[in-house]
């Protein structure tokens, strides 16, 4: 009997696209007939016997998020939902506070519980997936990596400082800072690597160490920082917000400053929250949280199905949306000469459609 690699060699696609096909998933016209060409060549038949013994281990998956008040996360918990709810699976969302121990405590559950798979935004860099691994069960890493050879869909973080940073110097701004999560998170590590990169190049006699801040990655760490800033000595002209929340707690701080952008320059890494009365200034990087979850969803959808290769990356680019340019954006000085930026130098492999 034909098995779903033979049917993946002979239609020339991957064994994931086989098992795509076969489950309904989304797949080109011109792979599914591919496919489907194939498999009667070969007399394949699908083995929903073989499935439905691994699907009773559990029809559930875990989504692991570090907080799930944070619209970023709702949306991508959507993209995920979609997915697995299309493939007939459940889906159960575990909020660990970005704490080791309820995180550990989540996935013990996911094991005892015999869950299909989990998706998981980790809490920390000290995140332990030994015991999860050891069980065989797929593991996607999303937002951020976990130091295991798994799959993962992050964003072009660096890339995304890059972006956030540089409006903020064409628009003429000489002293920007930056607040950003805390240090031992990826993502904030490298939002602010790309804010002091572009600083680097345009502004050399900058010193950016002083205007660089590590706090949560919430409302009130924003808050508490642009606070920081605004009382130095010669306090920030402009301001990179490392994510959406951060951005809301700075723009709160200067609104009630009377510094509402743009007499300083805002830009924020990650849409703005629809409740949030963010002024038309703000410049925002946007993030596909909803591609994101889509994107691991199906790729841990494979691996419950058997796909075997080795573990991918996908990088899924930012998009950004720049201030109004009638809302009275003026340089407060020259913009410096230099090149524009490179893109980040990240890998970005192709996303999963």
């Amino acid at each position: 009997m034909a098995t779903i690699y033979e049917v993946a060699k002979l239609a020339g696609v991957s064994p994931a696209t086989v098992s795509r096909v076969f489950n309904g998933m989304g797949v080109s016209e011109q792979k599914t007939l591919a496919v489907r060409e194939a498999a009667r060549e070969l007399r394949f038949t699908p083995n929903r016997t073989a499935r439905s013994l691994r699907r009773q281990a559990s029809e559930v998956i875990a989504l692991v998020l570090p907080d799930i008040e944070n619209p970023y996360f709702t949306e991508m918990a959507r993209g995920v939902e979609d997915v697995a709810s299309a493939a007939g699976y459940s889906l159960v969302i575990c909020n660990s506070d970005s704490q080791i121990e309820k995180e550990a405590n989540y996935l013990k559950i996911a094991i005892s519980e015999r869950m299909a798979g989990v998706i998981l935004a980790a809490a920390s860099d000290r995140t332990n997936l030994d015991d999860l691994i050891a069980t065989g069960r797929p593991i996607v890493a999303v937002d951020r990596g976990t130091g295991y050879d798994i799959d993962g869909v992050v964003m072009a973080n660096r890339a995304a400082g890059e972006a956030a940073t540089e409006h903020l110097v064409r628009a003429g701004f000489t002293r920007i800072a930056c607040i950003t999560g805390p240090e031992h998170i990826e993502t904030a590590r490298e939002r602010s690597q790309g804010w002091r990169s572009v600083l680097a190049q345009h502004l050399p006699q900058f010193d950016p160490e002083p205007y660089l801040r590590y706090s949560t990655f919430r409302v009130d760490g924003g808050r508490e920082k642009m606070e920081e800033l605004l009382a130095m000595p010669e306090p920030p002209d402009a301001v990179v917000a490392a994510n959406n929340l951060l951005g809301v707690g700075a723009i709160q701080v200067l609104t009630e400053r009377g510094l509402t952008p743009p007499k300083l320059g805002v830009a924020v890494v990650g849409s703005l929250p629809f409740t949030t009365l963010s002024p038309s200034a703000v410049t925002v990087v946007r993030l596909p949280a909803r591609h994101m979850g889509v994107t691991a969803a199906r790729l841990l959808l494979e691996r419950i199905e058997g796909d075997r290769q080795p573990a991918r990356t996908v990088v899924l680019r930012n998009e950004m949306q720049p201030a109004d340019a009638h809302a009275g954006l003026v340089p407060p000085g020259p913009v410096p000469p230099g090149p524009v930026p490179p893109a980040s130098r990240e890998r970005r492999d192709e996303a999963v459609q």
